[in-house]
């Protein structure tokens, strides 16, 4: 299968991986030759083994789907992206383009369309579920700052503002402010609705 359209694989669930690996391989134009589980093994296995898609998932162990899209596209530049999630939030969708995905899709995408996904982005089209990217636009950009963003981030443990402190290296009344602005950012009334509210929209 020299003319071929090579695969890589991440999702952190083996049986979900193994299935789109499955139904992938039975088209005559693709090829799976890396699966990994973990979002940190993503860049070393495209090196290795040259695909021409990767296929990500959003929610992984060692470093996120929009997170690994970015390290993949700045090592291996000609491996493009299409990240294929459960999560079908609309920030992710913004945030996965921004940070080098060339498309976006739903886990629940049928089997002829997913592969059909997977060629359009291989001859450089973007392809973004319909429904999410009219969500998307609708939406709008997250209005958390990066701060407020990562003291979110944080927040989610739930642990105190002097816990959130000592692990961003900021200092308490600094964390304060952020996510006061950020619970008024979001609408919500408490620091964990805040968090709440931003993992909904997929701004976290």
């Amino acid at each position: 299968m020299t003319d071929s359209i090579r695969l890589l694989l991440a999702d952190d669930q083996s049986l979900v991986r193994g299935a789109v690996a499955a139904l992938l391989g039975l088209e005559h134009d693709l090829e799976v030759v890396a699966e990994v589980g973990r979002g940190d093994e993503v860049v070393p296995a495209a090196r290795v083994h040259r695909p021409h898609v990767a296929l990500l998932d959003v929610e992984m162990p060692g470093g996120d789907g929009i997170e690994t899209t970015a390290a993949l596209r700045a090592a291996v530049p000609d491996c493009r992206v299409l990240v294929v999630t459960t999560f079908g939030r609309p920030g992710y969708v913004r945030r996965a383009l921004d940070a080098g995905a060339s498309g976006f899709v739903v886990k629940d995408t049928p089997a002829r369309a997913l592969a059909d996904a997977v060629r359009r982005v291989h001859a450089g089209l973007r392809v973004v579920d319909p429904t999410l990217a009219t969500e998307t636009l609708t939406a709008g950009t997250s209005p958390l700052t990066a701060r407020e963003r990562d003291v979110l981030v944080a927040a989610r443990s739930g642990g105190t503002a002097s816990a959130i402190a000592r692990e961003l290296h900021l200092s308490e009344g600094t964390v304060r402010n952020h996510l006061s602005a950020a619970i008024g950012k979001t609408g919500a009334a408490t620091r964990a609705e805040a968090v709440r509210v931003a993992l909904d929209n997929g701004w976290l």
